[in-house]
């Protein structure tokens, strides 16, 4: 019998082995990783630099009543956090008479802030672009699947957000955005959308 042909084995030949083969080793997960990070971050710098100044003003008569009472002052900061995650479609809940109101700020704003939405979206569409082209990737579809190694940074920073911009109230609980909402549809169902948008566009462009 003679020797069997050189790359043969188990899964036939010419077929590659070991995590490149799979889902796991098209995913670009260590410049996904840091493109993830790097659009939550700049989403919501964007967002602060833009709205910083409004959101004091708009607290400070909040701010002023809570000094009154011995309370905190609600941070400038936190406040910004409620406007990023509003730009996601994540409600802000707080303490009502009778249960917890939510409130998105850029629809409810007296002010055309609507352009806050295109914000998220465009920082994953580049982030997404940006992992696939570390990655390699010259098609479409892998493009697409390389640029889901954002989705877990930006998952997790997310998750970490909704908690680090809750405001406490006393007894009453706290004002945040809402943590479900801000774990699925900002954690996971954007960076997955818009990041494997990006991916493909940017891995066509890379074709080219």
């Amino acid at each position: 019998m003679g020797d069997a042909p050189t790359g043969a084995g188990p899964e036939g030949t010419g077929t590659r082995s070991g995590t490149g083969s799979g889902l796991r080793g098209r995913v670009a997960l260590v410049p996904g990783a840091a493109a993830g990070a790097g659009a939550y971050l700049l989403g919501y710098l964007i967002t602060y630099v833009t709205q910083s100044g409004a959101v004091r003003d708009r607290l400070s008569g909040v701010n002023f009543l809570a000094s009154l009472f011995g309370g905190d002052p609600v941070a400038a900061w936190q406040a910004v956090g409620w406007y990023f995650y509003n730009a996601h479609f994540v409600a802000t809940l707080s303490p009502s008479l009778g249960g917890t109101r939510a409130t998105n700020f850029l629809s409810a704003s007296d002010a055309n802030l609507a352009y806050l939405y295109l914000v998220p979206p465009a920082a994953l569409l580049l982030a997404g672009a940006a992992a696939a082209a570390l990655h390699g990737a010259d098609a479409p579809t892998d493009g697409a699947v390389a640029a889901l190694g954002v989705v877990p940074a930006y998952f997790l920073l997310a998750v970490v957000g909704a908690f680090a911009f809750a405001y406490g109230v006393g007894d009453a609980g706290s004002v945040h955005p809402d943590y479900v909402t801000a774990a699925l549809l900002a954690g996971v169902l954007y960076p997955a959308v818009f990041g494997a948008a990006g991916g493909a566009v940017g891995a066509l462009a890379r074709s080219r």
